[in-house]
């Protein structure tokens, strides 16, 4: 396990302009995605979230945002304009409870929890997510991890 996967990793919120143009078609056009982790990178942060112009947090800039309180996963829905993924699906129907719903300001306050996943890392937990009003902190060690790490082993 890497260290990323062990300890997390920070984040920044990307600017409402570096978004995901046809998120239900994968194009392969990854530039804003691209633009927006390099310039996370500059902030020392090691991923960006990429927010919508209403500031609902959609994805990181390679995976698929999960969050973690009141005993279930929450995830963005795919109407909020985010890729699909083919882990994500899989996940939703591996998890026993798994909330759909938009990732507003209030809602990412509550996370006890959060982390992203794709099917290279597979789940990279988010221990700080920079952000203008402050940084938000996360518990990386969170005991509802190994539930998800378990599904990558089957």
């Amino acid at each position: 396990m890497s260290a990323k996967q062990q300890h997390g990793i920070i984040t920044t919120l990307a600017t409402w302009e570096f978004f995901r143009s046809l998120p239900s078609h994968k194009t392969g056009n990854y530039l804003s995605a691209w633009l927006a982790k390099t310039h996370a990178q500059h902030l020392n942060a090691q991923e960006a979230i990429l927010v919508d112009a209403a500031g609902h947090w959609l994805e990181t800039t390679t995976g698929n945002l999960w969050g973690w309180q009141d005993s279930s996963w929450w995830t963005p829905p795919l109407t909020e304009g985010i890729l699909p993924g083919v882990m994500r699906s899989q996940i939703i129907k591996w998890l026993p409870n798994v909330r759909e719903e938009p990732w507003n300001a209030d809602l990412v306050r509550r996370f006890e929890a959060i982390a992203y996943t794709n099917s290279v890392v597979e789940i990279i937990p988010i221990h700080t997510v920079q952000q203008p009003t402050g940084s938000l902190q996360y518990n990386p060690y969170h005991p509802s991890f190994p539930q998800i790490r378990r599904l990558f082993l089957a």
